[in-house]
């Protein structure tokens, strides 16, 4: 699991680094959804944080445990959502953007050094950035933001599973599996759908 051996180096001149991800960059349908997260200057995890490391490595009853005990841990933390509307008008790559600069303006107080899941960053805040590839799997404070950011949008999609039913998007949380395409071809598109995301299967161009 991971620990804070990344971070260490840079707390010894900085006092706030921050960790980003985001989580809903390939669904169909729902936001994309951005969290940051700044824990104290030499924070080291115990407990259930100890089990921390890529969500995507982790059990959604994981998750649900890890995201309270990482908003207690954490110095800051914050989370921006940018609807499937916005995503149609300025596209996922930019949306996404959009999300992690939101949560980052959230905070409240400027970190030192943003850390950033991924290759790709395009700051609105004139704030040192980092990216990095698999960041989720190899920095602790991009893991908790991916933990964060995943379960807030799980729990959004949950909600909009009650509004359309048809969807099942509590199981699916959107993205395109075999029960999802069929449910487009049978219902076609409801509300929270991305339109710009087309569909071979279905023969949309």
């Amino acid at each position: 699991m991971l620990t804070t051996a990344f971070e260490a180096p840079l707390w010894e001149r900085m006092s706030r680094v921050c960790g980003i991800d985001e989580a809903g960059r390939g669904p169909l349908a729902g936001p994309v959804v951005a969290a940051v997260v700044v824990f104290p200057r030499h924070f080291k995890p115990t407990g259930i944080l100890e089990r921390l490391d890529d969500s995507k490595k982790l059990t959604a009853e994981l998750r649900a445990a890890l995201a309270p005990a990482i908003r207690e841990a954490a110095e800051r933390w914050a989370v921006a959502v940018v609807d499937a509307e916005t995503i149609d008008r300025i596209n996922i790559l930019q949306a996404t953007m959009h999300a992690m600069n939101l949560a980052v303006e959230s905070l409240g107080v400027a970190p030192e050094l943003l850390l950033v899941d991924g290759n790709r960053f395009r700051p609105v805040l004139p704030i040192p950035y980092e990216t990095i590839v698999k960041g989720d799997s190899k920095v602790f404070s991009i893991a908790a933001a991916s933990v964060l950011a995943k379960t807030h949008r799980d729990e959004l999609m949950t909600g909009y599973a009650a509004e359309f039913p048809e969807y099942g998007f509590d199981l699916h949380f959107g993205y395109p599996t075999e029960r999802h395409v069929q449910a487009i071809a049978t219902h076609g598109r409801c509300a929270i759908h991305r339109k710009s995301f087309k569909l071979r299967k279905l023969g949309e161009k």
